[in-house]
C-alpha cells in the first residue's frame, strides 16, 4: 500500500524532510541545462519544494507542472516562489493524474514508493507521457535499512522499464551532492 497522505503530511509538518536539497540536484540541473524545446510539457512528480519546477520556470520553461499530495510542501513552495502558475500545481496524488507530458522529472519521488507498487508508479509514467517522451532524473543504486527511501539495483530498475522505455541512460551520476556521491544513477528513458 502507497504511504497515505497524512504520512506524508505528517513529514512535512515535524520537518522531516531529509530529501529536500534546498536546491536542484546537479545532475538534474546539468540536464535541464541542455534541453532547447522550451514548449515541452514538464512535470516534476511528488516535488516537495520544487527546486526543479522553479529553475525550469526560471530558465523559460512556462509549460512546467507539479504535483505533490501534501498540502504543506505546497504551501511551502506557494511561499518560496510565488510567481509559479497557480494553475500549474497539482495538490493531489501523481496517481490520479490523467494530462499528458513530454518529459518527467524524476526526484527523490520513486524511491518514496514501495517497492511492491513500482510497477504502478511505471505504468502511470507510461500513461501520461505522450508518445516518445520521457523519464529523466534520479535513483538510489544503494538499499536502506527501513524507507522510505527505499533503494534498488540497476537489474531491478531495467525489469522495471526495459518493456516500455528505451533506456538510453542509466549509470552511476557523476555529479551528485556529496552525501549521495556514489548512490545515485542518472537515467533518461524515452517512452518505446
Amino acid at each position: 500500500m502507497r504511504m497515505s497522505k497524512d504520512f506524508w503530511e505528517n513529514r512535512w509538518e515535524n520537518n522531516q524532510i531529509g530529501w529536500d536539497l534546498g536546491e536542484v540536484s546537479p545532475p538534474i540541473k546539468a540536464f535541464i541545462d541542455q534541453l532547447n524545446n522550451k514548449k515541452s510539457f514538464i512535470l516534476v512528480p511528488g516535488c516537495g519544494n520544487a527546486y526543479e519546477a522553479e529553475y525550469l520556470f526560471e530558465n523559460g520553461f512556462q509549460n512546467t507542472y507539479i504535483v505533490e499530495i501534501a498540502d504543506a510542501a505546497i504551501q511551502s513552495f506557494k511561499k518560496r516562489y510565488p510567481q509559479f502558475p497557480a494553475a500549474h500545481i497539482i495538490h493531489g496524488d501523481f496517481f490520479d493524474l490523467d494530462r499528458k507530458f513530454d518529459l518527467i522529472i524524476e526526484q527523490t519521488f520513486f524511491c518514496a514508493i514501495p517497492p511492491a507498487q513500482r510497477l504502478d508508479y511505471v505504468k502511470k509514467v507510461k500513461s501520461i507521457l505522450n508518445p516518445k517522451g520521457k523519464l529523466v532524473g534520479l535513483l538510489f543504486n544503494r538499499f536502506f535499512v527501513k524507507g522510505p527511501p527505499y533503494g534498488g539495483t540497476v537489474a531491478e530498475y531495467e525489469s522495471y522499464f526495459e518493456k516500455d522505455f528505451e533506456i538510453q541512460i542509466m549509470e552511476p551520476a557523476k555529479n551528485s551532492i556529496e552525501p549521495r556521491d556514489g548512490s545515485e544513477l542518472f537515467i533518461k528513458l524515452q517512452l518505446k
